[in-house]
């Protein structure tokens, strides 16, 4: 399929505002895609790797503003491309206000005749851009990016733009781009969630139901080293807890970083956001490859502990997550351990849709220490017997689980609920701050934060406080690389960084574009094992407000 085409028609699925017709107007691309069917599927969500696949592009907005201006011509710069971008707003836009394709030297091309991009060709282009690294790797990125941009028509660069920042803004995400599957291709929704949730992999199940239909989506199976999303809990009472499971299981609730531990014939470690930090933990590596002897997909938690054995907060595991040099030292600095709660695959065998009991006790036969313990419980002492020994003990709370559940990979249902003790939190996505004055003239002092809102982000408040000058020196650095525009003390940013937030209620709000405002909003820490998607939903916030 040309670019073109999908650019043509990824203008036309966002000039549509009913979900059915959105749908419909996928489903047909779909449907005509031919070779670039799997391509296709992941660029209409701002995807150029499957979302199991932790390879980043790494490029920022400054090279793209960058580019741009050099493909735009000699009397273009960067700091046009931003003025722009700030009138306008939308990187998208911006590149389709330009007219490339004149322009000569190292990765140009001539726009015309045979010559017209496919998607498999910019495919292509960006995993090469992504696996340029060292020295020269960014100019290897600019000029790559320029021979794309001076190939393309005003609307494929729009939508090359978009893509190459993770900026699509044309309504579709993960459910229309499920939908359109099971419409294009006649098969049952079921099959087509199924086969997303032990994938993740928006392309190969397109593929699969095209090509083998049902039977094909079905015989799709968890496979060891493609990591799946995380089954989430949402925020419960015990009260809620035993009146929809009866029985409840408690299990303590880890200060830790989730991970999902895949064993075969090498063991590797995978983040939240399914991100790979094998090489960052190798203890938990030697931990499992002592002990279990067949393949193996564990789901937990690893935490710090000191030399008694007990827990440390979870700030110090986020200096081991992130570390990737001096990864001995650090061992012996900060030592982390496994905490094992759920196995999605044991032997050959997936697990998803045994119930949660099933699956820990197979849990249970593979490894003989670092496995949770399950109390039932059915009256509410009983779980505030729980949690206080939990506390005593120094971790964060407990879990409360329904013994029959299945593991539903991605899903935030009401089978898990997290329960904890001290102030509410959201998580939140940084969109945007405010710079400091006087001693913190060169941070950034005040942080606007955003909850998701289908394909985009809805504001909830700004949080100034909990956060001490060396973190603010630290937050700074870790957010200049995102900033999309700037505009006197304001800035805005790409959503990357989620943050955990405190408050002490949910308020109505005019100021903020949720219509929600956080009273006494404060920093809490950085979620490093959360990507924006992960971050609260303004329903979540709505529901919150309600209670």
């Amino acid at each position: 399929m040309e670019f073109a085409r999908l650019a043509d028609r990824a203008d036309a699925i966002e000039a549509e505002s009913a979900d059915l017709e959105t749908v419909a107007l996928v489903a047909d691309l779909l449907a005509e895609a031919g070779e670039g069917l799997p391509v296709v599927a992941r660029f209409l969500q701002g995807q150029v790797f499957p979302a199991h696949d932790s390879t980043k592009l790494d490029v920022g907005p400054a090279l793209v503003h960058e580019t741009i201006a050099r493909a735009a011509g000699h009397n273009v710069t960067a700091d046009d491309v931003e003025d722009r971008l700030a009138d306008v707003g939308e990187i998208g836009a911006v590149a389709a206000s330009y007219e490339f394709g004149g322009q000569t030297g190292l990765g140009a091309f001539t726009r015309g005749g045979d010559d017209a991009l496919t998607v498999g060709e910019v495919d292509e282009e960006l995993r090469a851009l992504a696996a340029a690294e060292g020295t020269g790797s960014e100019d290897t990125k600019r000029d790559a990016l320029f021979g794309l941009f001076n190939r393309c028509s005003p609307s494929e660069a729009k939508l090359l733009a978009r893509l190459v920042l993770g900026e699509m803004r044309i309504g579709v995400g993960g459910g229309t781009v499920r939908d359109a599957v099971a419409e294009a291709f006649d098969v049952p929704l079921e099959s087509v969630e199924r086969a997303l949730q032990v994938s993740n992999d928006y392309g190969l199940v397109a593929v699969r139901a095209r090509d083998d239909g049902e039977a094909g989506l079905n015989a799709i199976d968890l496979q060891l080293g493609r990591p799946v999303q995380a089954m989430l809990a949402q925020a419960g009472t015990a009260t809620e807890a035993l009146e929809a499971f009866g029985e409840v299981v408690v299990e303590t609730k880890y200060d830790g970083a989730r991970v999902q531990v895949h064993h075969g014939d090498e063991t590797r470690v995978f983040s939240r956001n399914m991100e790979e930090v094998t090489e960052a933990l190798p203890e938990i590596v030697e931990f499992v490859d002592a002990r279990l002897d067949a393949p193996t997909i564990l789901d937990g938690e690893v935490v710090a502990v000191d030399d008694a054995g007990d827990p440390l907060p979870f700030q110090e595991v986020l200096t081991r997550f992130r570390r990737k040099h001096d990864v001995e030292r650090m061992r012996e600095s900060v030592a982390v351990e496994l905490r094992a709660f759920d196995c999605l695959h044991a032997d050959g065998e997936d697990l998803l849709d045994a119930s949660l009991s099933e699956r820990h006790d197979r849990l249970r036969d593979l490894l003989d220490e670092g496995v949770s313990t399950l109390a039932v419980a059915d009256d509410a002492d009983a779980i505030a017997a729980h949690e206080e020994r939990a506390l005593e003990a120094g971790h964060e709370g407990i879990m409360l689980k329904n013994p029959e559940s299945a593991y539903t990979p991605g899903r935030r249902g009401k089978n898990w609920l997290k329960r904890k003790p001290d102030v509410e939190t959201l998580d939140c996505v940084v969109v945007g701050a405010e710079w400091g004055e006087g001693r913190r003239a060169e941070l950034f002092g005040t942080f606007r934060i955003a909850v998701t809102d289908g394909d985009g982000y809805a504001t909830v408040g700004k949080v100034a406080t909990g956060v001490t000058d060396d973190q603010l020196a630290e937050l700074t650095e870790r957010l200049e690389p995102y900033v999309r525009t700037s505009s006197g003390q304001d800035v805005t940013f790409v959503p990357e960084v989620v943050f955990e937030v405190g408050y002490e209620e949910i308020q109505s709000s005019t100021t903020y574009g949720s219509g929600y405002a956080l009273r006494f909003p404060r920093f809490v820490a950085v979620r490093e094992d959360a990507s924006p998607e992960d971050a609260d939903s303004l329903n979540r916030v709505r529901r919150l407000a309600d209670r």
